[in-house]
This record gives C-alpha cells, sequence and structure tokens, in this order.
C-alpha cells in the first residue's frame, strides 16, 4: 500500500486522544457518559436487592434514571455552549476564536 493513503492507519490518532479532544470541546458528554455507567452500575449492584418488584419494572426505573442522567448532561452542554458562544462575547466583549 502507498504511504500517501489518506485512509492510512500510520496519521490516525488514537481512541484515547479522540476522546480527550472531544472531551475538551463538549466537556458535558463525559460527564454524561460516567453519569450513565454509574446508573447502570448502580442498578446493576441492586438488582439482588429488589425484593418483591418485578425485574422489568426494576429495569425501566434504571433505563429512566440513566437516560434522564444524559439528557441533563447534553442539556447542561448546550447551555453552556450557547453562554460561550453568545452571551459571553456580548456581555464581555471578547472576540469570537
Amino acid at each position: 500500500m502507498s504511504s500517501d493513503n489518506p485512509w492510512s492507519t500510520d496519521e490516525d490518532e488514537s481512541q484515547l486522544s479522540r476522546l480527550i479532544r472531544k472531551s475538551r470541546d463538549s466537556p458535558f458528554v463525559p460527564i454524561g457518559i460516567a453519569g450513565f455507567v454509574t446508573v447502570v452500575s448502580y442498578g446493576l449492584y441492586k438488582l439482588k436487592y429488589r425484593r418483591d418488584q418485578k425485574m422489568s419494572l426494576h429495569l425501566i426505573h434504571m433505563r429512566v434514571a440513566a437516560q434522564g442522567f444524559v439528557v441533563g448532561a447534553v442539556t447542561l452542554g448546550v447551555l453552556y455552549s450557547m453562554y460561550k458562544d453568545h452571551i459571553r462575547p456580548r456581555f464581555f466583549n471578547e472576540s469570537k476564536k
């Protein structure tokens, strides 16, 4: 294969560096992912102690909690992005990057 191939894996960034770069662009996405993983882990842990609650009801509650955390994190990210792009430059006379 030729080394000038644009699809070459030699020039591709690693998964970790890509995640770090994307985290800088939108910091609330990793927070949402971490919250989702935390809620799911807690739900799996509590699965053992659900007493007389049906399995399907327990799973629905955990899914709603996990989705709620992710939606909340995305909403905060959008609000932060709107503040950073529109409100802060207008009131504090900062130039856009």
